[in-house]
This record gives C-alpha cells, sequence and structure tokens, in this order.
C-alpha cells in the first residue's frame, strides 16, 4: 500500500496566496512525515479551491522535495492542448528525477465548458483521445523533448465507476483513480471489471477524506464543516452560483443538526474519521479490501495547523500499524 496526501488549495480565508503557499508546504511535510505521495487537484473559475495548474504545484513540491512522489489527480485533460501538456508532464519528470504520477479527467463544470469552449456531450471522447495522444508525444514521437526520464510515468484515469472509462483504463494498462465518495463495493466491482479486460487488477488510488482527534466526536466536529463547505462550493461552481463564505461559528452551532443541514452525506460516509484506532481499523479495512492499493487522503480541517498535527499523528500513530 502506498499512503498519500490530496491538495486542493482550500481557500477558507479569502487568501488565495497564503492557500497556496500553505499547499506547498504541505507537500514538503508530507515528504518529511514519510508519505509516499502527494496529489493535487485541477479547478477553475473558484474563489475556494484555487488550483488552476496543477503543474506549477507540483514544481514548486519537486524544487523542495527529493523522495516523495508527485501527482495531479488529475489533469482536466480536454482543456488542454496535448502537445503543451506533454511537454509539461516531460519538463515536470526531469525537475522531479523522475517522481512525477499522472492523473487525467474529463472535467465538466460550467463555467469551465464555458470558458473553455466545450461540449459536456464530447468530453469523456476528449479524454480518451488526449491521452492516448499525450502518450504518443510522450515515447513515440522521436521529435518530442524533453523525454521524461522515466521509462513510464504511472497513469491513471479518474473514473466513477463507469463502465467505458474501466475499459479504456484497462485496455491501455492506466490505473484507476477513486473519488472521495466511492463505496468500497463500487471500487471492487471496478477492479474485477478492469481484471477481466485488462487480466490483471489495476493500481487504484483511492481518495479519503481524513480526520483523527483524541475522540471520534472531537474529530468529526473538525471534519465536518471543512468538508461540508467543500462540496457546497463545488456545487456553486457547478451550477455557476456564487461562492459561499465559510462561517466556522455559524457549523458550530449546527453540529448538532447535522442531518438537517449536511449536504456531504457520501464523503463522510466513506471517510476515516476517529482517534487513532478507529482509524487503523478503518484503513486495514480498507487495504483488506481494495488491490494495489494507493490510499490518498485529504485532510478535512480548515486551519493548517490542525491539518498538520492530524498528518503528523497520523505518521506517528497511524502509519506504523497498517
Amino acid at each position: 500500500m502506498k499512503l498519500g496526501i490530496f491538495l486542493l488549495s482550500e481557500n477558507f480565508y479569502a487568501d488565495a496566496h497564503e492557500t497556496i503557499l500553505n499547499d506547498v508546504e504541505l507537500g514538503v511535510l508530507a515528504e518529511e512525515l514519510g508519505f509516499d505521495e502527494v496529489w493535487f487537484a485541477e479547478h477553475h473559475f473558484n474563489a475556494f479551491s484555487v488550483i488552476p495548474n496543477p503543474s506549477l504545484m507540483m514544481a514548486a513540491v519537486a524544487a523542495k522535495t527529493s523522495r516523495i512522489r508527485i501527482g495531479t489527480a488529475a489533469f482536466l485533460t480536454p482543456f488542454y492542448n496535448t502537445t503543451r501538456l506533454a511537454e509539461e508532464i516531460a519538463t515536470l519528470d526531469n525537475l522531479s528525477s523522475g517522481r512525477i504520477n499522472a492523473g487525467f479527467a474529463k472535467g465538466g463544470f460550467a463555467l469551465d465548458l464555458e470558458y473553455f469552449n466545450k461540449n459536456s456531450d464530447t468530453l469523456r471522447d476528449e479524454l480518451y483521445t488526449n491521452v492516448k495522444d499525450i502518450e504518443q508525444k510522450l515515447y513515440r514521437d522521436e521529435q518530442f523533448q524533453p523525454k521524461p526520464l522515466q521509462e513510464k510515468i504511472p497513469t491513471y484515469i479518474a473514473t466513477f465507476a463507469t463502465k467505458e472509462t474501466i475499459e479504456f483504463a484497462a485496455k491501455n494498462g492506466y490505473g484507476l483513480m477513486f473519488s472521495q465518495g466511492a463505496t468500497l463495493e463500487e471500487c471492487e466491482e471496478a477492479q474485477e471489471s478492469y481484471k477481466e479486460i485488462a487480466g490483471f487488477y489495476p493500481q487504484s488510488v483511492l481518495m479519503r477524506v481524513f480526520g483523527v482527534a483524541d475522540t471520534k466526536a472531537e474529530a468529526t466536529n473538525i471534519v465536518l464543516p471543512a468538508t461540508d463547505h467543500f462540496v457546497k462550493s463545488m456545487r456553486a461552481i457547478k451550477v455557476k452560483g456564487a461562492q459561499p463564505e465559510f462561517n466556522k461559528a455559524n457549523y458550530d452551532e449546527l453540529l448538532s443538526q447535522r442531518e438537517s443541514f449536511f449536504d456531504a452525506t457520501t464523503f463522510i460516509n466513506a471517510a476515516i474519521i476517529g482517534d487513532s484506532n478507529e482509524c487503523v481499523e478503518q484503513i486495514k479495512e480498507i487495504k483488506g479490501r481494495i488491490k494495489n492499493l494507493h490510499l490518498v487522503l485529504k485532510v478535512a480541517s480548515s486551519d493548517i495547523a490542525i491539518t498538520k498535527e492530524m498528518l503528523r499523528v497520523f505518521s506517528k500513530e497511524i502509519k506504523p500499524k497498517i
């Protein structure tokens, strides 16, 4: 099992500059704490998740680290010129001395489609075509420079367990990337479908909301507002609405009424939350059910100091037991 963290540059307090620098700092800390991987999202036209260019975030972390693998979860491939994206990936692989993981997704938020002049009906086909074109340029186009250092950059396709996407990944030997809300049953079914086509199980990146504290109640009180605000912000982008403001005092008042206001149920149901021993048991279940697992934690906290402490607790108290 590989262990990683997932960073989305979550701008809880309306300071994009500090938020971006904090994520670079967290990527460096992840290496210091012994994590295997750090993954960066890609979101556009978003005042909350301020990460429109994961390549730059990856380059910044590559310059400050020497061991941890650095990936994107994921490049929204239909919105790129494939030659330029292939060049970015190859350059990143050289800058990092061969530590890049490449994740690809189709995207599809309303503003993305408007600004990039795309049609939602064609995004999936463009994803497939563009990934294959990038692979061609990286490994078989003699004119393409620089070449990546890795003989084969690990490649992952984001999926919601759709049959077409699993088939595309399996036929080409790409790994699968599952979201924070994917159930273990969905992941198992996807892996089995993949194996039927490819003859082997895929490398599987599984994102999970994570929160650890002295008690499960304390961990939950940290995770709920951060996760709920993330989901609300993503929904606002999808429908081209205004970004909600983060107000932790309001969330504290509403925690006792979770079911009446909370709208991130799938993320929380799939999350790793509790004291360190409870988190160990939850991770052991995931590890026992998902093959070739890359477990990637999205620490759900609106306070970077708490985020850092959760990562330290994971490294010191949880990681040795899993």
